[in-house]
C-alpha cells in the first residue's frame, strides 16, 4: 500500500506500540469499575447526542466498555483480542496496526452519527481486528470451546458469511452498519481481494483458450528447432535463428549448426 508507506515514513515515530494490549487492560479495569457502579456505563458509551453537547471523551471511552457482563466470556474475548493484536503488530508493525484501528474508530463514529443515530459499542471494531487477523494469519489455530482446534480462517469465513446475510436481508439502514463499520478492513484488504479475483478470472480465460485450442487440433507454428523440436508454442520466449544450412535452430542449439559446418 503506497499510501501507508508514505504515512509510515512521515508519522511512523508517533505509533503506539502494544495498542491492543492497552485496550485490553483498560477493558479489564472498566469491567471491574462497573461492578461498583454500573451507571458509569452511560457516561462512557458512544452517544452522538451527548458528544454534540461537549462530551467528546465518548469518542474514545467506548473502546474500553466490555461487550458482555460475563467475566468468563469477557476473559476469553479479551484473551483472543490480545493474541490477535500481537499477531497483527508482529506482521504489520505498530504503525499500520494503529492506522487500522484508528480507521475502525472513525468508521464506528460514522455509523453512530449518520446511520444508527444512537449509541454503539466496540463490537464491530473488535470484529474487524479478528477478520484482519484471520486474513493475515489464516492457518493460526484456536481451541474452540478450549477443546477443538480450528484454523482461524474458517471462523473468519463463517463470520464473513453471517455479515453477508445481514447485508442482503436486513432492512435499511441496518444493512449498512456492517459495511460502514468494517470500512477499515475493506480499506486494507479490498484492493487485494479485487486483484486476486482479477488474476483468477484471467487464469480461467487462459485455461478456456487453451482447452479451445486443444480441441481445435494442433496449433500452426512458424518456428521449430531441427534439434529439439521445440516451437514458439512450447515457449513463447524462445528465440530461433536460421543457420547457413537453411535450417532453423533455437538459440540453445544454434551452436550445433556451426559445429556441423566446421566438420
Amino acid at each position: 500500500m503506497n499510501w501507508l508507506d508514505k504515512l509510515e515514513r512521515r508519522f511512523g515515530h508517533i505509533a503506539v506500540p502494544g495498542l491492543i494490549r492497552i485496550v485490553v487492560v483498560l477493558n479489564v479495569i472498566v469491567f471491574a469499575l462497573l461492578h461498583f457502579n454500573s451507571g458509569w456505563n452511560r457516561a462512557l458509551v458512544l452517544d452522538p447526542g451527548r458528544v454534540l453537547h461537549g462530551e467528546v471523551w465518548r469518542l474514545v471511552t467506548y473502546l474500553f466498555l466490555p461487550t458482555t457482563d460475563s467475566a468468563i466470556c469477557l476473559a476469553f474475548a479479551l484473551y483472543l483480542l490480545w493474541i490477535m493484536g500481537d499477531g497483527l503488530e508482529q506482521e504489520w508493525g505498530a504503525f499500520r496496526l494503529n492506522v487500522f484501528y484508528l480507521c475502525g474508530m472513525i468508521a464506528t463514529t460514522v455509523v453512530a452519527f449518520f446511520i444508527t443515530r444512537s449509541s454503539v459499542t466496540n463490537a464491530f471494531l473488535n470484529l474487524s481486528v479478528f477478520l484482519a487477523f484471520a486474513t493475515v494469519l489464516p492457518d493460526f489455530e484456536l481451541l474452540l470451546f478450549f477443546i477443538l482446534p480450528v484454523k482461524v480462517k474458517w471462523l473468519g469465513l463463517l463470520s464473513g458469511a453471517f455479515l453477508g446475510v445481514v447485508v442482503m436481508f436486513a432492512s435499511y439502514p441496518a444493512n449498512l452498519v456492517p459495511i460502514v463499520s468494517l470500512a477499515n478492513y475493506l480499506l486494507f484488504f479490498g484492493p487485494q481481494f479485487f486483484q486476486t479475483a482479477a488474476a483468477r478470472r484471467e487464469l480461467m480465460r487462459r485455461r478456456e483458450r487453451f482447452e479451445a485450442a486443444s480441441h481445435a487440433g494442433p496449433l500452426e507454428t512458424m518456428h521449430r528447432c531441427v534439434v529439439c523440436g521445440k516451437t514458439e508454442v512450447d515457449d513463447s520466449e524462445l528465440e530461433f535463428r536460421v543457420a547457413e544450412d537453411d535450417r532453423e535452430y533455437c538459440m540453445a542449439h544454434l551452436h550445433q549448426a556451426s559445429a556441423e559446418k566446421t566438420e
